[in-house]
């Protein structure tokens, strides 16, 4: 099964519960596919958790979900060591993070020895417990959200910690006639969460994604498109309202979701609108703007629409 028929038939299926969200499943599952991890942004109430219990229900993977709060000890999220009466010896309890899909729900209410250790088990795909190393299921994908209205006792993530996401993806409300539709199932009274069980069928497996993954490693790019991206990276720095421009790993990042995003297209290939269609969700938790700038209504994606304005696109 190749990626663009994995995605038509996932988004088929997530299409059954989750009304009016395509674009935003679209850019997460290129994140998937890409093996990275997604940040979410978007205020309560608008199915993040649901679209994320459909898409594992959908490629048939194990899901967990991770309510980050300010007392989450590490060891809630990667698992302990606990004492086996009838063994008489300690043996290693799994935590929550031991699933292909996980939802680390508002994770900037936790503090920072508990997000690290997430972040960490991200990167290394592996968590240690008294120095024995536990790998994680593969495929293995972390969801993290953020609640951009409610600031009051959360813990910023540092920008070197948002540089592990592969992607920050921004969930807008849905339009009016989704909204309808929203509320047109609602009235029949049934649980949504429970839509997902009954109504999401599984049309993959772990192998299934494995190998979509690997199609999108052999997705090729040219020389143009990889000085396309380069171009842009280094651009990035030399905006005048950027303080902090695109690192060197933002490039390989942004090279990785374009071939994923070409992928879902049913293409072998990258072309340029495959790079500048990823560009928000790439670099806009990667920017920091000046001061100066931010007081001046300027948004990241403001900025990353005029640094794509001006880098002239390969022919």
């Amino acid at each position: 099964m190749t990626p663009h028929e994995l995605w038509e038939r996932v988004s088929s299926e997530v299409g059954k519960v989750v009304i009016g969200q395509e674009g935003v499943l679209r850019q997460i599952f290129a994140g998937l596919l890409a093996n990275g991890h997604v940040l979410i942004e978007g205020v309560p109430g608008i199915a993040k958790t649901l679209m994320a219990k459909a898409l594992a229900r959908a490629l048939g993977l194990t899901f967990s979900r991770i309510q980050f709060t300010p007392d989450l000890m590490p060891s809630d999220v990667t698992g302990t060591m606990v004492f086996d009466m009838q063994a008489t010896t300690f043996r290693f309890k799994r935590g929550p993070i031991f699933a292909n899909i996980v939802l680390a729900d508002e994770i900037n209410r936790t503090p920072p020895k508990t997000q690290a250790a997430l972040l960490e088990a991200m990167e290394e795909r592996q968590v240690t417990v008294d120095g024995v190393p536990h790998m994680l299921p593969k495929p293995f994908f972390v969801l993290a959200t953020l609640n951009p209205i409610e600031y009051e006792g959360t813990y910023p993530l540092p920008e070197a910690q948002l540089d592990r996401f592969l992607l920050k993806v921004i969930v807008e409300y849905p339009d009016e006639e989704n909204e309808r539709e929203i509320l047109r199932h609602a009235h029949k009274g049934v649980d949504i969460h429970r839509r997902v069980e009954t109504e999401v069928q599984p049309v993959a497996d772990a192998e299934t994604v494995l190998a979509a993954q690997s199609a999108v490693d052999a997705v090729t790019v040219i020389d143009e498109v990889v000085d396309y991206i380069a171009t842009l990276v280094r651009q990035s720095r030399q905006l005048f309202a950027v303080r902090l421009g695109a690192s060197p790993r933002a490039g390989v990042y942004w090279l990785r979701v374009a071939k994923a995003w070409a992928a879902l297209q049913g293409r072998e290939f990258v072309i340029p609108d495959d790079v500048k269609v990823v560009a928000k969700p790439v670099l806009r938790h990667r920017l920091l703007l000046k001061p100066e700038a931010e007081l001046e209504g300027l948004t990241p994606d403001a900025v990353i629409e005029a640094l794509l304005d001006s880098v002239p696109v390969p022919r």
